[in-house]
This record gives C-alpha cells, structure tokens and sequence, in this order.
C-alpha cells in the first residue's frame, strides 16, 4: 500500500502561498499529483498558474508551504538541485548550435561521460523523429520540430518532473492540434511526469489526464477533463470550460430524486436532488450541445420545452450555432451537428422555434 501512496501522491504541494508585496499570486494551493501522469494548470492569465509553476521548478521562492517529491520537501532546494526539468514557450535553442548539440548541451554541462551523451542525444533524437535533422540549425526547422528539440533537451537530462510552460503557445493552431498528440504520446512513452501550465482548454483537455483550474492564486477543481466539464464545481468553472448556458433563478423544488429551479425563462426540471431548501438562488448550467432546436415541439416533450427566435446562425463545418432570443429577453446558444451535407434542420433567421433540453442534461450550481 505503500508503493500505491506514493505514486499517486508523487508529487505534492501543501498549504502553498506565494505574495508579492500586499499581492497574492497563489492562495494555499494543495494538489496532488501522480507518477508518470500529465497534469494541467488551467486558467486565464494572471490566475497564478505561472507562478505556481516556477515554485515548482525553484525559480520563485514559496512564501509558505511545501513542495514534496517523493515525500521530501524540495521547496527550498536551488533549480539546478531538484530533478525537475522546465520547458518554456519560447523554446530557448541556442541559434548557434545545431540541434546534436542544442540536445546535448546540458549533458555536457553536467560532465557526462563523452559515449553517454552521444548515446543519450541519439535516444533523444529517435524518440522525437529529429535524427534525419541533426545537423540543422533551430531556424532551418518549422516551429512544430523546435518545439520538439526543446522537449527532447529537456528529457535528455532524465528529469523526474517535467514542467512545460504554455508548451504549444507559439504555434498556429493547426499544427498546435496537430502536435498536442505528437506531445502526448512521447511524454507517456518515457514515462516522466508531468505539469503543464496552459490558458487554452482544449489543449488542458485533449492532453492531460486531470486538470486543476485555477482563479485568482486558487484551485476551484481538480478532476478528469470529463469530470470539469460535465460536473462543473461552480460556475466560474462551468463558464471558463466550454461554452454554457447560464440562468440564473430560485429552487422551486427539491425532492429525494429532482429538483426544479424557477429562472427567467420558466421552470428549469433537473434529475436529481441537490439537498438544498425552497427559495434559495441557484443557477442551472446547460452545455449548448445538450439543447435540441426544432420548428415543431416533440411529441410527448412537457418539461424543459420553450420557445423563442432564431437571432443569429453560425457554420462550422461539423456544426451550427444557433443563437435563440426568447420572449424574457434571455440568449441561449444551441449547437447541433451537421451529420452529412444532405442534413439540415431548415431553419433560419428569425423563425419562431422550441427548444428543449432533457433534465439529466442541466446542473445545478449553487455558487
């Protein structure tokens, strides 16, 4: 049971705080993370996720708490004395140097042995696909293969924690998509675990295997991207991933196994209890993909069915956004799938619509 402890609590940080002046950057922050995991700081900037990172690689000095690797604290320990490794965004590759000895410079610096480096380099270089390359200069590459130099100069040291600092920030977005599975797959190949720090929720949730969102120096939630996204905490987390529909209103009913809120556009049913009371404000959270979107009412369909006009239609090749205006005023964005180029729900601007939702779909957020 030992064993089973501490890889899921390899790495851990108690109580961490970290001011700047009167500021508070991160606000006790207790994570816990698992050996061999990939595991996202997700939130806007200046949320402290930057900072929370570079208390964990030694380049800022925690003002309390403790950082625990492997159950020994390397809080106060100097960058260079802790095996970590930090990858930033912008890559830093020496121009001078090709990419053989962009890989082996810190190898060298350690005084390695000449036969490891070369060994160390060549695995390095395998492992990322670069060998063909290695003579090439950093200019002479497109910005998906230096991001991959860097990463391979940062495994090359072996580290026990990788930390990866907006790893894809400088690319465009379809080669960002691109390399995020590039990413993914050599980082789970060596095995190393790994802390990423990102502002985008797509590149949080396709490549690590929790999240921990953060907002103002705090840590609202930590869990699988499945779980941040269909079980939003609060609705500050149900708002930043995703996009969502927001009404706020009343609790109308509350029994053992539903519960109903009163908002602006009428009673919103939900399939299960949230153990609260009568009249208490609350706000139910419905993913736009979750809302259907007709001309006719279905059949049978009593609860969660509204109306309202069509405002606004974007495409998006696999999708359309529809943005529907009710008779209180309320704006609810509906997504619906386009399944072939045959397909399509003939609607357009300013039709009268129904939409509706079934209760297992919507949440109750209480804050």
């Amino acid at each position: 049971m030992a064993d089973v402890a501490s890889k899921d609590n390899y790495l851990v940080t108690e109580k961490l705080i970290k001011r700047f002046d009167e500021a508070v950057a991160v606000d006790e922050v207790n994570l816990s993370i698992k050996q061999g995991e990939i595991f996202a700081l997700l939130g806007s900037s200046g949320c402290g996720k930057s900072t929370l990172l570079r208390m964990l690689a030694g380049f800022e000095t925690p003002t309390s708490g403790r950082i625990l690797l492997s159950g020994q604290d390397v809080a106060k320990l100097a960058p260079h004395e802790r095996p970590f490794n930090m990858m930033f965004q912008s890559y830093a590759l020496f121009p001078h140097l090709d990419l053989w000895e962009n890989v082996a410079f810190g190898l060298k610096r350690e005084g390695l042995p000449k036969q490891e480096v070369t060994q160390r380099v060549g695995q390095m270089l395998d492992l990322v696909q670069l060998t063909p390359y290695a003579k090439r200069k950093p200019h002479q590459l497109s910005g998906g293969q230096q991001q991959r130099v860097a990463l391979a100069r940062s495994l090359a040291k072996r580290p026990k924690v990788l930390l990866l600092d907006e790893p894809l920030g400088a690319l465009d977005k379809k080669l960002r998509e691109q390399t995020q599975f590039e990413l993914v797959n050599i980082i789970e190949k060596v095995g190393v675990t790994c802390v990423m720090v990102t502002h985008d929720q797509e590149e949080a949730m396709t490549m690590a295997g929790r999240i921990a969102v953060m907002s103002k120096g705090r840590v609202l939630q930590v869990g699988s991207p499945q779980d941040i996204y269909e079980y939003p905490s609060s609705r500050f987390v149900a708002d930043f991933i995703g996009s969502v529909n927001l009404l706020d209103g009343k609790i109308s009913i509350d029994e053992a196994d539903h519960c109903a809120v009163q908002t602006a556009i009428g009673e919103v049913h939900v399939g299960y209890s949230i153990s609260g009371t009568v009249d208490m404000p609350a706000a139910v959270a419905v993913r736009p993909e979750k809302v259907s979107i007709g001309k006719q009412a279905p059949a049978g369909m009593s609860r969660n069915l509204f109306t309202g006009k069509v405002k606004e239609i974007a495409y998006f090749g696999s999708y359309n956004t529809y943005i529907v205006l009710t008779p209180q005023g309320t704006r609810m964005k509906i997504t619906e799938p386009n399944g072939s180029r045959l397909d399509s729900l003939d609607i357009t601007w300013e039709d009268n619509v129904f939409f509706w939702w079934d209760d297992t779909d919507a949440l109750v957020l209480r804050n």
